[in-house]
């Protein structure tokens, strides 16, 4: 099924202007959902608004939208009021300067979107993409829609325009504000860890490898519990012992476990996903800042 566009816009710098559609590129993971019963009958539950003032229930047509400028004090706006400021977005994306592809951090990126000619902008579409790849550069833009403002970042690949929706920065906290000092390690520790990473690194980036196992267990414990069966829980023993032990006696397991040896000629074992995180987060938008 071909991607609808769920906005259109243009991308401008300069006096170039290019007219385009944007494309989500991702879909929300199908997670299972529990609905909340009447315990009673196993009747679905409807949710009502309620007013704490009146203690009555609020039909949707007699609620409006108001914005708090004031601890319990809001200016209230009509349909057409709202429809209003929404309307004074603009639909541009103004690229204000370029960027190596590595210049952003990805503790910035929120969500993507694919971007795609509008009708008569398809040779300047490609022209932009084309270039931007030759150099090797992304286009850091802002953008205004649904009454917000975006940072965005524009990237080239395969031909093709990606729009990357960034984190302001007083989105993102400070890394300092979590613990965890940097700490002397002993030169034999990180030769064992290092020797540990390359044995089960990958050069590709390969999702298709990994799947939601918890959803595909739920999906199981759901199936048997139609059949009659009881859902319990799994056994202490079961479940993964978090044990202190020794370092370097870890690292030496870990690596004899594999039964082969440390160096980049060994053999490539199928990635794991913890060896996937960096390699995943460079192939959404470009790297991460150096």
């Amino acid at each position: 099924m071909a991607a609808r566009s769920i906005a259109t816009a243009t991308i401008s710098f300069g006096l170039v202007t290019v007219p385009v559609r944007i494309y989500p590129a991702t879909r929300i993971s199908a997670g299972l959902s529990f609905h909340m019963l009447h315990a009673k009958d196993n009747v679905r539950l409807k949710q009502q608004y309620v007013c704490p003032k009146d203690d009555e229930v609020v039909p949707r047509r007699e609620m409006v939208k108001g914005y708090e400028y004031r601890k319990d004090k809001y200016v209230v706006f009509s349909t057409e009021e709202l429809k209003a400021l929404d309307e004074q977005a603009t639909s541009g994306i103004e690229i204000t300067e370029f960027l190596p592809a590595d210049a952003v951090d990805p503790v910035y990126f929120e969500k993507t979107y694919y971007l795609g000619p509008d009708k008569g902008g398809e040779k300047a579409f490609s022209l932009l993409g084309e270039a931007m790849e030759a150099v090797d550069r992304v286009a850091l833009a802002q953008y205004a829609a649904r009454g917000k403002s975006y940072l965005v970042l524009l990237r080239a690949a395969g031909g093709r325009l990606m729009m990357q929706q960034l984190f302001h920065s007083d989105e993102v906290r400070e890394a300092s504000e979590v613990p965890g000092e940097r700490r002397q390690n002993r030169e034999a520790e990180v030769k064992l860890a290092r020797q540990l990473i390359d044995q089960i690194s990958e050069e590709k980036f390969r999702p298709e490898r990994y799947e939601d196992i918890v959803r595909k267990r739920v999906e199981k414990l759901i199936q048997g519990k139609l059949k009659g069966k009881d859902i319990t829980a799994a056994s202490p023993a079961e479940r993964p012992k978090a044990d202190v032990i020794d370092l370097m006696e870890a690292l030496k397991a870990s690596l004899g476990n594999k039964g082969r040896g440390a160096s980049r000629s060994a053999a490539r074992a199928p990635a794991r996903a913890t060896s996937a995180h960096r390699p995943a987060a460079r192939a959404v938008a470009g790297g991460r800042k150096k």
